[in-house]
């Protein structure tokens, strides 16, 4: 069998092995005819015979001698030039061929190997899969949720069980892209089997909330008794709607209290709430109407619809409340994370003056008895001195930098909590105090954000932010930095997502129903001229089963 990496050579091989023959052989003739060029000047003038020789008058032998010493530079100079020539094309072919090259010996990458060709389609179908089952088990949950409203829990359980299976299933998906994309595993074939496995993982979480399906809609029982599930969704309703002037004067005192970047992850909500509110009135009225018309399939996808919406509303309102209390709390923390960094710093401050003291201990020792060898290290954190030096002169610009912003008006306490923790984790030789609690705030604050962005922009947000965010979910307790981290990359791309994808509802559709809200929060399905069914309980195979016109 061929090995792969002559299988892989690219074909133009052979062509450059001809191009450096010819460069070889066009060399060799250049040197021959410089070596032969005094023979074959000898030949044609003094050495002539005597009958072929010109009548002219003879030149003077100056004249002759010049004009010999010219021709014997000539070619000399020529062959030179020509060998430069083509030296620099070789160098220049050579150097191009080195930057674009695909066989082993090219220069190395720190970023991970991009997918062949035929892996492209497998990549893509395993993001579009994660999508979809990401989207499949949030609207089941969001189902589940109503229909213990009007159930009891005993009949849920196999359907909550479900849920959890499901969402154990995608979190493995999630757990296996994240390593892909970081380029684990690097070899192409085992890329391919990570593709197909995360495949497979949100195959069986559908798998198994469409297994569910039919018993969930037999429990719950909406096309046989909708009048109770509307009850139940009115009064949800009402509560919510009663919550909106709260969030929109909680925003509002954010705005007043600190600076603009801290309400930024919510401005917007309470007008995107309200907007789901007037789809849900839209949607319990069609419901109310269609099942006096005494047609419950269309009844039960209409209050599914005004379902999704009253949790988003929810969602979004539940935001504003929480982001007002994480920045209360924050303001709070942050004197107490400033002295507890400058507790650090000072420690650091002391190892580093230890670790001095031990080299300097170490220098006489070695005067006397020869050079021992190893670097000079902080002893507790094994951090080199000259590197933990610049580590504390950074943290102490960083929190002047803190200090001088909360003197000077209005700020983000978030913002000034992950500043000061992050400039004091590197010198810091453990993990205890008022730090950790401020690090895991901040984290959980823009982790929360984040979730809260991806679930009421679902209809537009891709495979990379929902993976990112499940990442930064998984990572919350255990290192709170790389979440928080992780959560804002996750945040921005998901409005990057949205941006692109836009907000417009089918042309069709009056503007102030809240159907461009709805397809953008995933609530309904797109279809391709108008909007589709609405979201439920289900896998990919179930979801859509209520196939009703909601136009």
């Amino acid at each position: 069998m061929t090995p792969s990496s002559i299988r892989r050579r690219p074909r133009r091989t052979t062509a450059h092995i001809s191009v450096r023959v010819a460069h070889a052989l066009l060399g060799g003739v250049i040197a021959i005819l410089w070596l032969v060029w005094p023979e074959l000047t000898a030949s044609s003038s003094g050495d002539r015979p005597a009958a072929l020789a010109p009548t002219a008058p003879a030149r003077s032998a100056a004249a002759q001698e010049e004009e010999t010493s010219t021709a014997d530079l000539v070619l000399p100079l020529v062959a030179l030039g020509t060998a430069a020539v083509l030296a620099a094309y070789t160098y220049v072919r050579r150097t191009r061929r080195t930057r674009t090259r695909t066989t082993p010996g090219g220069p190395t990458s720190a970023t991970p190997p991009a997918p062949s060709h035929p892996l492209t389609p497998l990549d893509e179908q395993s993001q579009a899969l994660l999508v979809e089952a990401d989207d499949c088990v949030r609207a089941s949950r969001e189902e589940l949720a109503a229909a213990e409203a009007t159930s009891t829990p005993r009949a849920m359980k196999p359907f909550a069980q479900a849920v959890r299976e499901a969402e154990w299933e995608l979190s493995a998906a999630f757990a296996m892209r994240q390593r892909y994309d970081e380029g684990v595993p690097a070899e192409a074939s085992a890329r391919r089997q990570a593709l197909a496995g995360i495949v497979g993982r949100c195959t069986e979480a559908g798998r198994r909330l469409d297994a569910q399906a039919a018993g969930f809609d037999a429990v719950r029982g909406l096309e046989r008794d909708i009048r109770s599930a509307l009850e139940a969704a009115e009064v949800r309703f009402r509560e919510v709607a009663g919550r909106t002037s709260a969030a929109e004067s909680a925003l509002a005192e954010l705005g007043r209290r600190y600076a603009s970047t801290a309400s930024a992850p919510v401005v917007g909500f309470v007008e995107q709430a309200k907007d789901r509110l007037v789809f849900t009135t839209v949607h319990l009225n069609q419901a109310r109407q269609a099942a006096d018309a005494n047609d419950p399939g269309l009844a039960a996808a209409h209050l599914r619809a005004a379902e999704g919406a009253i949790a988003q509303g929810a969602t979004f309102e539940t935001a504003v409340e929480r982001l007002a209390g994480e920045l209360s709390t924050a303001e709070k923390l942050t004197g107490a994370a400033l002295t507890g960094a400058e507790a650090e710093i000072a420690g650091a401050r002391q190892r580093m003056a230890g670790a001095e003291a031990e080299a300097e201990v170490a220098g006489a020792r070695q005067r006397t008895t020869g050079p021992a060898g190893g670097a000079q290290t902080s002893p507790a954190a094994r951090i080199p001195v000259g590197e933990l030096k610049s580590r504390i002169m950074h943290a102490d610009a960083v929190l002047a930098g803190v200090r001088e912003t909360l003197t000077g008006g209005p700020y983000d306490p978030l913002d000034a909590l992950r500043r000061v923790v992050r400039a004091v984790a590197p010198v810091a030789a453990g993990w205890a105090g008022v730090l950790p609690v401020a690090g895991e705030l901040v984290a959980r604050s823009t982790t929360a954000g984040a979730a809260d962005f991806v679930a009421t922009h679902r209809g537009a947000v891709g495979a990379e932010a929902r993976t990112r965010l499940a990442t930064a979910r998984r990572l919350l307790t255990e290192a709170p930095l790389t979440a928080d981290a992780l959560a804002r990359t996750a945040l921005h791309l998901a409005e990057q997502d949205v941006r692109m994808h836009g907000t417009s509802a089918p042309a069709t559709t009056p503007h102030s129903t809240g159907v461009g809200g709805a397809l953008l929060g995933g609530i309904l399905l797109a279809g391709d001229s108008t909007t589709g069914p609405p979201t439920s309980f289900g896998g990919p195979g179930t979801r859509a089963r209520r196939n009703f016109p909601l136009s």
